[in-house]
């Protein structure tokens, strides 16, 4: 589709919205977004799931006179909003870890001779020498960050990746101006507000928050004492309950001892999990997405950009660690404005964890000292060492620490990553300086275990759940209850004081 050749503006975008979506007009929030964007102002979009997020990007890329960069989370997102693209006939391309050599060179070729109005790539794809200095050579006229909360959610765990976007935007800004930049994402407390603005490097951003509240989704908690009664929980859950849902499970093995019980009981069931081959996980998503399972068992790495708007259950058979992540997920559900069950069942053996996990997620002290003697020994001082040299010389800390560590190092200033690989700016930085490096990541173990907290008192409260979930993340509504939840429903007449949630170690 040819580009417009006028200035952007909203009466524009309006026809655009007309002719190329089939639609009459904009959702909440949708024009605002779009208006900052054509204004070239960065922008932080948090609306609920379904509300139209990808519009908000796709409708300012046409207007625009070059490239749409899309950072996406997962490759099942990225093929999703690909594929969507190609059936109104714009050219997008996405570059990911399932592309053949001959595929990945045909995108390649493409991009470079900037015949893609939308590139969508991973991080980790992004923090490539070879990608960024592709990218350099063509017009970008807006980068979009999509399911931005992953940026303080995961950056500084398991996708450290995350943390060297900010470098790379800037890059793109070097000689003619940095393109604006677009933040998306659902939820965003005050907290990851100000993390995903510092992480990225927006500047004096346009925030649109639309709100979160979805009346269609109905929250309850169901407490249970032990696993057998969790389970028979569940099975009566699923018997009352018609159409598919998803069961989020905290890990692997509990996975597994789920999808085995229901398939036992008859229940049509599936599975999905990180450790399954991707033959199988992308059997299970089909089966899901055609509606031929009543119940798909599934960790967290199940949910994000999969658009099917008739789930009508999602049940949290663990506690997550923070109601960012409960409520991300529990979204899922109802996007069709549907009613939708959001079930979580509350066990207080489930903080133990939470607490497992949160305990060998960030960089230690050692850990610090240990890479940045791995930069020294190497002779980074004068001459860069490559990333993957750094992690063999210190196999014993995991891979995903060290690019952490270095994305640390580097925002302190200690070092600078050049053509090559990464310089080391000071080589007199002490092991007792090191070790107070490390304790900036003290402060999100701290905000981490408050989270947790909050979630345990969500799962005690005989509040009104949507309430609590609107205080928490930063919203005052007028009403005190919502109708539809189960504490609403079912109030407890005899509570004078809310229990304490159990928070010792």
């Amino acid at each position: 589709m040819a580009r417009s050749a006028k200035a952007p503006t909203l009466a524009a975008a309006r026809k655009l919205l007309k002719q190329v979506f089939g639609l009459d007009a904009f959702r909440p929030g949708q024009q605002e977004i779009i208006a900052a964007v054509l204004a070239g102002r960065d922008t932080l979009g948090i609306m609920p799931t379904g509300a139209g997020k990808s519009l908000c990007y796709q409708i300012p890329a046409l207007l625009l006179h070059g490239t749409t960069l899309i950072i996406s989370p997962l490759i099942s997102l990225m093929k999703d909003q690909t594929d969507k693209l190609a059936e109104m006939g714009l050219a997008a391309s996405a570059l990911n870890s399932t592309l053949t050599t001959s595929e990945e060179a045909a995108h390649l070729e493409r991009i470079a001779g900037e015949r893609a109005e939308f590139v969508l790539t991973t991080p980790e794809r992004l923090a490539t020498p070879e990608f960024r200095q592709m990218i350099d050579a063509l017009t970008i006229d807006l980068i979009v960050i999509d399911e931005a909360h992953c940026v303080s959610q995961w950056g500084h765990d398991f996708r450290p990746a995350y943390l060297e976007i900010k470098d790379s935007i800037r890059s793109l800004g070097r000689g003619r101006g940095r393109p604006p930049v677009l933040a998306l994402t659902a939820t965003a407390p005050d907290q990851a507000l100000a993390s995903i603005v510092d992480e990225l490097g927006l500047k004096e951003p346009e925030v649109v928050n639309t709100g979160i509240f979805r009346p269609n989704l109905h929250f309850e908690v169901r407490r249970t004492v032990n696993e057998p009664q969790k389970r028979d929980q569940l099975v009566r859950l699923l018997n009352e309950t018609d159409g598919t849902g998803i069961i989020y499970a905290s890990t692997v093995s509990q996975v597994d001892v789920l999808d085995e019980l229901l398939r036992g009981l008859d229940v049509r069931a599936g599975k999905y999990h990180g450790r399954m081959a991707a033959k199988q996980r992308k059997a299970a998503q089909d089966a899901f997405m055609a509606g031929e399972i009543h119940a798909l068992v599934a960790t967290n790495a199940f949910g994000m950009g999969i658009d099917k708007p008739d789930i009508r259950f999602v049940v949290h058979y663990n506690m997550p660690g923070s109601l960012e992540s409960y409520y991300q997920e529990a979204g899922r559900g109802g996007r069709d404005g549907e009613p939708a069950r959001c079930v979580l069942f509350y066990q207080l053996e489930d903080r133990r964890t939470q607490l497992f996990f949160l305990g060998g997620k960030y960089p230690g002290a050692a850990d610090v000292e240990k890479v940045y003697d791995a930069l020294h020994q190497a002779g980074a001082a004068s001459q860069p060492v490559a990333a993957d040299e750094v992690k063999r010389a210190v196999a014993d800390v995991a891979a995903s620490k060290v690019r952490v560590v270095l994305s640390l190092l580097r925002e302190l200033q200690l070092t600078r990553t050049v053509r090559g690989g990464i310089r080391l700016l000071r080589t007199d930085v002490s092991s007792g300086n090191l070790a107070a490096l490390a304790q900036a990541y003290q402060a999100r173990r701290g905000a981490d275990r408050d989270k947790l907290d909050a979630m345990m008192r969500y799962g005690q409260s005989a509040r009104c759940r949507w309430l609590q979930l609107l205080e928490y993340f930063g919203e005052n509504p007028e009403w005190e209850q919502c109708g539809t939840c189960d504490n609403c429903r079912h109030p407890l007449e005899d509570q004078i004081a809310e229990p304490s949630c159990a928070v010792s170690s």
